[in-house]
């Protein structure tokens, strides 16, 4: 349950004071805590009381991070040092070499609109490099609920294009809520500036 993915063996990969290193165990409350903050960017649909968070890593989380083909890789993302957020490849497809994106800050961060752009901007970097460069996966992909239109516009500005729009798609505080579906592949990334 400890160190790095099988998988991705590095301790961790950064740019400047971002990087990213394999979740921990005492990373996983802070999480729990900023899940239960923002459930309306997620497809989460009640609280996670502790417990249920600390089942819910040793029973799915930290099995994977012996496997040769994990389907999901999770990272904590670190500025200088300290925990402001988590995300990682979710809904790993091997055979198909493609995986999702995820991504969640800190509330006070994904409050504060200028850092969470630069954040994710280099949070979008780190994970395309490690996607298509470590783990040499083919395709990204996200599913975004249409109000996050901050969110939408990080994703096109890190080169992912918009592919599809799911209709009520999603429940979000009693109203029906559109995902937009954005997608990167690996020579679209090797091809950004």
């Amino acid at each position: 349950m400890h160190g790095p993915y099988r998988a991705w063996p590095r301790s961790r990969r950064g740019h400047g004071a971002l990087s990213l290193r394999a979740i921990e165990p005492q990373d996983i409350e802070l999480v729990r805590q900023w899940r239960n903050a923002q459930m309306d960017v997620l497809r989460q649909k009640a609280p996670i009381n502790p417990d249920a968070q600390k089942e819910y890593f040793a029973k799915q989380v930290w099995p994977q991070k012996a496997l040769d083909h994990p389907t999901q890789i999770l990272f904590a993302i670190e500025r200088d040092g300290t925990l402001v957020g988590y995300g990682g490849l979710v809904h790993i497809s091997w055979p198909n070499r493609r995986a999702e994106i995820s991504f969640l800050l800190s509330p006070d961060l994904e409050a504060d609109s200028e850092a969470r752009a630069k954040l994710f901007h280099h949070y979008l970097r780190l994970v395309q490099t490690i996607a298509f460069a470590d783990l040499h996966l083919a395709r990204l992909f996200t599913e975004t609920f249409e109000h996050r239109t901050a969110h939408i516009a990080s994703l096109e500005t890190a080169g992912m294009r918009l592919e599809g729009q799911l209709r009520h798609h999603a429940i979000v505080n009693d109203k029906p809520t559109d995902s937009l579906m954005h997608g990167i592949l690996a020579q679209e990334w090797e091809a950004l500036p």
